[in-house]
């Protein structure tokens, strides 16, 4: 037959645990034993169900157990079932457990959980709990001295992570174990270029990082609300200096046409010269006055009459 323990082969002092028996073969009768050291009486008597009940338990249940099965009327036993271990545990104080990268990790990374303790245990235990099911990693022996051990698991991914507990035990006593170091929940993240999050999926981060990011969008915003207060800002008083700027273009000119008409057309009348022709050409508004004297007359010194005339002329 096979032999196994509910709900747990380790089992905290004071505790009950259901020893179970199962065959293929019919038997009408159950034993159940436990090898080396002092025999549990209960365990010795022929049961007659395949369920045996034992406990509270105490460090003297912790051990190895068999059963045996056997048919009505029959003296004849059958082999013994596989040994099972029944661990228990809240005998000694309980140690303490890390993760050396921290309790959440990216997947591939090389992950190691370090158990120390006050007291210098001889062997280490390390179990994983996940949803309601428990596995256990191979014990590891303590160094000479050292008052730790460390468990390497090797590149995680994220089936690694759980709830993690590790226990001590001394050599003379392998079974009787101390109490569960608090639970150490590993997170085994993907990383992020080998699967990236729909967009539709909903986050499931936790509520500081959900508040952060809340922070951060605040923060945006009013940057956001500032730059566009000083931008519309900017935009009035640009308008203001376009408004006023054509009002001061827009101020008419003084016109300097009779300013230039009285320049023409004064005449000196000390000068009195009949040879010579004086006239003016306006360019642009511009006066520019000229004197031709006929060549005829250079040489003459004899004051003759003098016509002036202006021209104008716009260019």
């Amino acid at each position: 037959p096979s032999l196994t323990a509910w709900p747990s082969h380790v089992v905290p002092v004071g505790q009950h645990v259901h020893l179970q028996c199962h065959s293929h073969f019919g038997f009408a009768m159950f034993r159940v034993y436990k090898e080396h050291g002092s025999l549990v009486p209960k365990s010795q008597k022929v049961l007659s169900s395949k369920n045996f009940i034992m406990g509270p338990v105490t460090p003297a249940h912790a051990g190895i157990y068999r059963c045996y099965g056997s048919y009505h009327h029959s003296s004849t036993w059958s082999t013994p079932s596989d040994p099972l271990e029944i661990m228990v545990t809240g005998v000694y104080k309980k140690p303490s457990l890390l993760a050396q990268l921290g309790s959440v990790v990216m997947s591939g990374e090389n992950v190691t959980l370090c158990c120390h303790s006050e007291s210098s245990f001889d062997m280490y235990h390390l179990s994983r709990k996940e949803d309601a099911h428990e596995s256990w990693l191979h014990g590891v022996q303590s160094h000479s001295g050292a008052f730790q051990a460390d468990f390497p698991l090797g590149p995680v991914t994220p089936a690694y992570g759980g709830i993690y507990r590790c226990y001590g035990s001394f050599n003379h006593s392998p079974y009787v174990w101390s109490d569960p170091s608090d639970p150490l929940h590993l997170l085994v993240k993907e990383n992020s270029t080998s699967c990236s999050p729909s967009p539709t999926e909903p986050s499931n981060q936790a509520g500081p990082a959900w508040g952060s990011t809340s922070r951060n969008l605040r923060s945006l915003h009013i940057l956001i609300g500032l730059s566009v207060v000083i931008l519309l800002l900017l935009i009035f008083v640009f308008f203001l200096i376009h408004r006023w700027c054509p009002a001061k273009k827009n101020v008419p000119i003084p016109n300097r046409e009779p300013e230039v008409d009285g320049m023409v057309n004064r005449e000196d009348p000390e000068v009195e010269d009949p040879q010579e022709v004086t006239y003016s050409e306006l360019s642009h508004w511009i006066l520019k006055q000229k004197k031709i004297t006929p060549t005829s007359q250079r040489s003459e010194d004899t004051p003759t009459d003098s016509s002036v005339y202006v021209e104008l002329s716009l260019r």
